[in-house]
């Protein structure tokens, strides 16, 4: 492991100390990165398996400790395999962690794999920092042939493949059952409307003295599946796919469950917001519900003693998709490409390896592999999570249309800021909602 891995899911951002640089600073250093990738890509100095030479791979990554762990093994597993490939590792949290990629590639200090979501995969491949894998796929260098269509499609930008798909995950509402079953409570259930949700929730409150749910209106994946569920959608053609009446509508509706008394004081639902997976509001028990991601929920459990439920958001869950949950892409400008292809086509294919990392990035994009761990894992949370997400996706509608476009992570971070002010009361919802429009737009440059 890194000696600047960290210590587990708080890990502080691994920057050097007194450094902390700007988005402008970020873009401008990112914006001279073809040119590097260009003159640092004049040929692969290595082929994997099939060189005699020792050969290095950078490996960068986010996550929890389990994560770390879970990666740190199944690399040390392709070494095993490959005595001539060896890992440079480092990871760290989720904070902080695109501003230090960010800071490695400007530096010329780019991994050679290195993690990615789709925050940033749209941004990084138009700035051609990511390698093209589509010519792997088309030599089976890297075998897609186990992925679903829809999912490998996911990682396109521009008709180049930025990266491959690591996982398929969908949104998750999470609850506590061990605290409906002490005040003998009914859980929700999928389907139910988001008024009705609502309503359960302000019983919660009422009964359990708990609030019902934490409040997600700063939450972009609710918001997106609100938006699919009523004709419209976050982004259409690398555009907003929404307007102000879309958004007035969703910060209304939770500003009525605020007043109904089903979600939490507005200072909680800040600490909700801008907490990790690991202290979110339904394993602090500070809200019986929180707002997640499906292949969440093991690392949610180890953070409480309680039984956990999870289902589809409310309204149609045909609005709902599978989606990457992230990526893993390579730096353009890498010498080793092909080791660095082998590697990614080890750590989706191979079923030992399958079996080390489980669904702690999301289903196993390879469905074969996604069999086995079904089949195989003794983690009963591991089960739970690979049982609802595949009977989620009987429920699916079709996907999303676009990776998100560039920009989409300062959307998202508009997003918390201006929900924030409706929540606190500075803004009403109309007024939150011009903001967010504008804000948005200017955020993926659309005029």
């Amino acid at each position: 492991m890194s000696p600047n891995a960290g210590t587990g899911a708080n890990a502080p951002d691994q920057r050097t100390p007194g450094f902390r640089p700007t988005r402008r600073h970020l873009l401008a250093g990112l914006a001279a990165v073809p040119f590097l990738a260009a003159t640092a890509a004049c040929g692969d100095s290595s082929s994997g398996s099939s060189s005699s030479k020792t050969t290095e791979l950078s490996f960068f990554w986010w996550g929890a400790q389990a994560r770390a762990d879970l990666t740190d093994q199944a690399l040390a597993l392709y070494t095993k395999k490959h005595p001539n490939v060896t890992f440079k590792k480092t990871w760290q949290a989720n904070q902080g962690y695109f501003d230090k990629l960010a800071t490695l590639v400007a530096g010329g200090n780019a991994p050679d794999i290195f993690q990615i979501d789709d925050n940033y995969i749209a941004e990084y491949s138009g700035r051609g920092i990511t390698l093209d894998l589509t010519p792997y796929k088309q030599s089976n260098k890297i075998d897609f042939s186990k992925f679903p269509e829809s999912l490998w499609k996911y990682g396109m930008v521009d008709d180049k493949l930025a990266g491959m798909a690591f996982g398929e995950n969908t949104q998750g509402l999470v609850w506590d059952q061990s605290l409906l079953d002490k005040y003998k409570l009914q859980p929700p259930k999928t389907g139910m409307s988001w008024d009705d949700f609502i309503t359960w929730a302000a019983g919660v409150s009422k009964t359990a003295k708990i609030p019902g749910t934490m409040d997600p209106s700063a939450i972009y994946q609710a918001l997106w599946v609100y938006l699919r569920q009523n004709g419209a959608d976050l982004y259409k053609n690398n555009q907003l796919g929404f307007d102000e009446s879309h958004i007035n509508s969703w910060f209304t509706l939770w500003k009525g469950a605020r007043e109904k008394g089903a979600c939490p004081t507005p200072d909680v639902i800040h600490e909700g917001n801008a907490t990790d997976i690991s202290k979110q509001l339904v394993v602090t028990g500070k809200a019986d519900t929180s707002w997640v991601w499906v292949n969440q929920m093991p690392e949610l459990k180890k953070n409480t003693k309680d039984d956990l439920g999870v289902m589809a958001y409310p309204g149609d869950p045909s609005a709902q998709w599978a989606r990457a949950s992230m990526y893993f892409s390579i730096f353009k400008g890498s010498k080793n490409k092909d080791a660095a292809a082998d590697v990614l086509n080890f750590l989706a294919n191979d079923p030992d390896a399958g079996k080390i990392l489980g669904t702690d990035r999301g289903l196993p994009s390879n469905l074969d592999v996604r069999k086995l761990v079904a089949d195989t894992t003794t983690d009963p949370n591991m089960k739970q999570t690979i049982a609802v997400q595949t009977d989620l996706g009987t429920r699916f509608g079709p996907n999303s249309p676009t990776v998100p476009p560039k920009g989409h992570s300062k959307v998202k971070t508009e997003l918390v800021r201006i929900a924030e002010e409706v929540t606190f009361g500075r803004q009403t919802p109309a007024q939150g909602a011009a903001a967010f429009v504008t804000a948005a737009k200017a955020a993926i440059g659309q005029s």
